[in-house]
């Protein structure tokens, strides 16, 4: 199981500073209209002028609002990452252990946090959820090749093809029940949770104990 490239749904990338922020600015807008409207009525226009930026700057990034929505899953995935990253750094400096359990609590916990607070996640999260990107992007599959990459070092275990397998059916499986805990309660339904949280246990101690 070969790890899923790296998309990128940019026509073209920010070189200067200003232009980096003004792409900020423009997925910030996104996602905060997202929230506000949803995808089907989310136009390019109102996102510019959200922004306070030309259309000709939305444009000079993506060719359609399909393609801001995917860098805007893209970005949360990057922010994902930082976030579970730092969670298990932090929990290393204070001496905390755990193994693969800890590292599972850091994972869904980051998850979770974000679809309760991170603008436009509820709708796209990793860019599975409407339809943005291409259906080859397998967002779930770039999900658990990240997992895999960052966490193999702290497991002790190479990012081989049976860990990226474990990873993706882990993902997928945790994917399917969070969204219906979210379904069930805007907050995410607790029973749910914690339900999903003993099942991720029962296999991944299969093979990662």
């Amino acid at each position: 199981m070969k790890p899923v490239p790296h998309a990128t749904s940019l026509r073209r990338a920010p070189v200067q500073r200003r232009s980096a922020e003004r792409l900020t600015r423009i997925l910030d807008a996104c996602a905060d209209l997202l929230d506000e409207v949803g995808y089907d009525a989310l136009s390019t226009r109102a996102v510019a002028l959200r922004a306070g930026v030309p259309i000709g700057s939305v444009y000079r990034f993506f060719g359609n609002k399909r393609a801001m929505a995917d860098a805007l899953a893209e970005r949360n995935l990057e922010r994902y990452t930082e976030r579970v990253t730092r969670r298990l750094a932090d929990a290393a400096d204070a001496g905390g252990e755990g193994g693969w359990r800890a590292a599972m609590d850091a994972v869904l916990g980051e998850y979770l946090d974000m679809k309760r607070t991170a603008p436009g996640f509820s709708l796209v999260d990793f860019g599975n959820q409407i339809p943005v990107g291409a259906r080859y992007a397998e967002p779930n599959h770039r999900v658990a090749d990240r997992l895999s990459d960052l966490l193999s070092a702290y497991l002790d275990h190479e990012p081989d093809e049976d860990l990226r397998r474990v990873f993706l059916i882990a993902v997928e499986t945790a994917d399917t029940l969070v969204h219906l805990a979210f379904r069930m309660d805007p907050e995410g339904d607790e029973s749910v949770i914690a339900e999903t949280r003993v099942l991720l246990r029962a296999y991944l101690e299969r093979v990662l104990d």
